[in-house]
């Protein structure tokens, strides 16, 4: 399963990171980084921090 973040979209809210801290976190500067290539067993999580994404910059796909 791939992760993809429009970073045009993204405006480093964070609540990705409050829904799936395995995939997703901040650096020192506030900005997200994140884990594009993810396990299957994650698709939940993935799935949820899509979904709570204000902008709705994040993309599952398989």
């Amino acid at each position: 399963m791939k992760i993809v973040v429009d970073a045009n979209l993204c405006q480093d809210h964070g609540q990705c990171v409050f829904a799936a801290p395995e995939i997703f976190s901040l650096d020192d500067q506030g900005h997200l980084i994140y884990v594009s290539d993810v396990d299957e067993a994650l698709r939940d999580k993935a799935e949820d921090a899509a979904d709570v994404c204000p902008l709705q910059a994040i993309t599952v796909e398989d």
